[in-house]
């Protein structure tokens, strides 16, 4: 979900040259890839409430095409910058699934649930988002998660499903099932760019995904545009530039850079805080009134996904 620098110079820097190795690097290397994975959970926290000021005055439809050409332009400026070669047409299926899921299906289907759904609620529900990846990754990749990691899941599930359940009234809502399809697209999207992070970059990951889905968002942007009215504000254009750079693209890089620096289980501890990070901009940004289950919730779901952090393996 979102951050990203507005310095065009330090982007190049964060994509080049080699990533520091886990494990190997100094003192000072791992506070930097500490800082660098907090900015990732910072950038992608900011997602809804950006996302909620785009949708002042863009339509949901022209808000994800211009989206993702924006940050498309930025990844293949790094791309062709760095004289990025091809990615073999053995990945080029994986990074269609990186792009349906992560580029194409969760903006999408989550800016259609924030229509009607507070931010608050979304982030709560999306908080389920790395119990639903690992349980994907689990099926994707054989592995094979001990039983405390799947009571912890079914726990969390459980505790995000009575409270999509609570705030609507007893019954599922469209943007209820917006949030939940996006939770599993993403998830997939994740579960794929993770395998394909094994063999390049986690920011040529995106990177290509995004130019690979430029066929789609070029021609989907012309046409929502002539029937989406567009109002610009200061809000709408922040939002937009925001998911854009921050979420969409720069946002992974840092977030891709400290785990490579810290290693994947320290930088996931760090993506724990996000949700609750939502509910706090979602007032300071949005004047948004919490209820009690919100917070009450994110906190449970953050529970369940430390258990599921130490339990897995």
């Amino acid at each position: 979900m979102r951050a990203q620098s507005s310095a065009t110079g330090s982007t190049a820097i964060a994509v080049g040259g080699p990533a520091p190795t886990a494990g190997t690097g100094s003192s000072d290397t791992g506070s930097l890839g500490t800082l660098q994975a907090a900015l990732g959970v910072v950038a992608f926290s900011l997602t809804f409430p950006a996302t909620a000021w785009g949708l002042e005055g863009f339509g949901p439809w022209s808000l994800i095409a211009v989206r993702s050409i924006l940050a498309a332009v930025i990844a293949g400026g790094c791309l062709l910058g760095l004289r990025v070669a091809l990615p073999e047409r053995r990945h080029w299926f994986g990074l269609a699934v990186v792009g349906g899921g992560v580029v194409l299906g969760f903006p999408l289907l989550t800016t259609l649930a924030l229509q009607t759904s507070t931010t608050a609620h979304a982030a709560v529900v999306v908080g389920l988002l790395p119990l639903t990846t690992a349980l994907l990754s689990a099926l994707r990749l054989g592995t094979r998660p001990s039983r405390t990691f799947w009571i912890a899941a079914l726990a969390g599930a459980a505790a995000v499903l009575a409270f999509t359940v609570q705030q609507s009234g007893g019954a599922l809502t469209t943007a209820d099932a917006y949030l939940f399809g996006a939770l599993l697209v993403c998830a997939a999207g994740y579960t794929e760019g993770g395998r394909l992070a094994r063999v390049m970059p986690g920011w040529q990951v995106i990177g290509w995904a995004l130019v690979l889905c430029l066929p789609l968002t070029v021609p989907m942007a012309a046409v929502a545009l002539s029937f989406e009215p567009v109002h610009l504000t200061a809000h709408s254009v922040t939002g937009l530039l925001w998911v854009a750079a921050g979420s969409q693209f720069l946002g992974l890089v840092v977030w891709y850079r400290g785990m490579a620096a810290i290693g994947i289980p320290k930088a996931s501890q760090l993506q724990l805080a996000q949700p609750l990070l939502t509910l706090v901009w979602s007032v300071l940004l949005l004047g948004e009134h919490l209820t009690v289950a919100a917070p009450l919730t994110a906190a449970a779901v953050l529970v369940c996904i430390a258990v599921t952090q130490r339990a897995r393996g």
